[in-house]
């Protein structure tokens, strides 16, 4: 039996691969408790109490580590800092990446409550306390029991990952924790309008590097009405808004999901709301967090589908899905690769999902609103903003001074009208009308109507007009492009839209 280290002391972890093997049909190794005798024996409260704990993970370890620590009576505070060793892998292999976070005394459970706080690998030290802790990480009373520091690496070296991480207690009492002030779920807004937002920011609550006043001050500055705060895998960010909204601006709460096989965002979920992200989609277990985030009034929104990042391709399909992030910040291939699916998924008939753009802005010089999406909505207010984005009466442009109006009219009888997100019922003969028109597009731009057969009518950036029926087109959507690359490339979006429908009467 090991020795329990006292203050100041180390222990070595030897992790053996049959043990990572047995441990990796759940995803979950943990190692031995992290012991704080003398610090529970001594009433003096001196401190504070400090252990260390050493080990090294091979290739195969699995998604998660749990590091156990006996948190005796009488702690203010609790301190983790962490180390790994980077060696240089070979040429074309992952080099190590060790992820980290915490877990309170009621336990690590899926979906259970005892999460407090993630920093992914953004931070090599954190700490918790009764009225504060570490951007990512939620304040609270330090709690006796068994903690869990829990270690995720990401990814490892074919040398290891030797890492370290120390844990420190400092004894006194507990501070009192402040309520959280949350942003009001409305804005002054101008009515039934068209909103721009951007729905996917980050700041120092995960890997960004922006506080969230500089973040609503670029908001601002791009025109938007509302903005989402979306950090991985933590809602530590919904409480830090405090005085920066106001009648021009609404800020929604909401998160990043961060899991192994893709990203999703939980957007628009009630303050405070945290989502779990530790399983894959061969666990079976998304469903059950989406419907958890829309109990939370939020939307799922795959992130980023086709990018290329370890671990951000979308693997867990659609069917969960309430709209889906197309356009994720400056306009890439994988962007256009989700384009094509989506388009390609809008023929099948049935249910749908919308398609928005955000810029996932991280730091400079990254835009805030690179891309935004326009919303129609009752008012600018939580409800109409998710009303709006759910039913696709909406539009993604890469700056606030590109607008985009697409309208399909009947030609003849009754003249009635849809636009972004509608649906127009009509004999399979019957012609409509289909009008764009575009504002504040750059020079060399060109707009097109897109329906299931493809491109079919292109020109000038300023708009188009062209005429069809229901049994030519099940669906009608506008681009606006900048010029190509090359012959036969389509050149990077600045604009495109949600489709509107033509159905034909049997």
């Amino acid at each position: 039996m090991t020795k329990p280290p006292e203050s100041g002391e180390s222990t070595e972890h030897h992790t053996s691969r049959r043990a990572l093997f047995t441990a990796g049909a759940a995803a979950v190794l943990t190692l031995a408790p992290l012991s704080f005798a003398r610090a529970a024996s001594d009433a003096s409260g001196e401190g504070p109490f400090t252990r260390t704990v050493r080990g090294t993970l091979p290739p195969g370890a699995p998604d998660f580590v749990h590091l156990p620590v006996e948190v005796p009576r009488g702690i203010r505070e609790l301190h983790v800092s962490y180390a790994y060793e980077r060696p240089a892998p070979p040429p074309g292999v992952p080099g190590n990446a060790l992820d980290i976070g915490l877990f309170d005394e009621r336990g690590t459970a899926l979906g259970g409550p005892g999460f407090r706080g993630w920093s992914g690998g953004a931070r090599s030290e954190f700490f918790v306390r009764g009225d504060a802790a570490t951007p990512g990480y939620l304040p609270g009373p330090v709690r006796p029991g068994t903690w869990h520091v829990a270690l995720a690496p990401y990814t490892v070296a074919p040398q290891g990952l030797p890492y370290e991480v120390t844990v420190t207690l400092t004894p006194g009492p507990t501070a009192r924790t402040p309520r959280p002030v949350h942003p009001p779920s409305r804005a002054k807004g101008r009515g039934r309008a068209w909103y721009r937002g951007d729905c996917h920011l980050h700041s120092v609550h995960s890997d960004g590097r922006r506080t969230p006043a500089g973040i609503a001050a670029l908001a601002r500055a791009a025109g938007l009405d509302f903005i989402t705060t979306t950090e991985h895998n933590t809602p530590s960010s919904h409480a830090s808004w405090e005085g920066l909204w106001g009648d021009d601006l609404l800020i929604l709460t909401g998160e990043e999901v961060t899991t192994r096989n893709g990203h999703v965002l939980a957007l628009g979920t009630d303050p405070g709301t945290h989502t779990d992200w530790r399983y894959r989609a061969r666990d079976n277990r998304f469903g059950r967090f989406a419907r958890e985030i829309r109990r939370a009034g939020g939307l799922v929104v795959p992130a980023h589908p086709h990018a290329t990042c370890l671990g951000c391709g979308w693997q867990f399909g659609m069917r969960d899905a309430d709209a889906v992030e197309v356009w994720n910040g400056p306009y890439t291939p994988d962007d256009e690769v989700s384009l094509q699916a989506w388009d390609k998924s809008l023929g099948l008939g049935g249910r749908w999902t919308p398609a928005m753009g955000n810029s996932d802005a991280h730091r400079d010089p990254d835009r805030v609103g690179l891309p935004q999406t326009v919303v129609l909505a009752d008012s600018l207010s939580r409800e109409g903003i998710l009303s709006g984005l759910r039913e696709g009466r909406s539009y993604v442009a890469e700056s606030s001074g590109l607008v985009v109006d697409l309208t399909v009219t009947e030609v003849r009888g009754g003249g009635r009208t849809a636009t972004l997100g509608g649906r127009l019922e009509l004999a399979p003969d019957a012609r409509v009308a289909v009008r764009l028109r575009v504002e504040g597009a750059a020079a060399g731009c060109t707009s097109r109507l897109v329906t299931d057969q493809g491109a079919v009518c292109g020109g000038a950036a300023a708009g188009l007009d062209w005429t069809t029926t229901a049994s030519y087109a099940s669906y009608i959507r506008a681009e606006v492009r900048h010029p190509g690359a090359g012959a036969g490339l389509p050149g990077p979006l600045a604009a495109f839209t949600n489709p509107i429908f033509l159905q034909a009467r049997p």
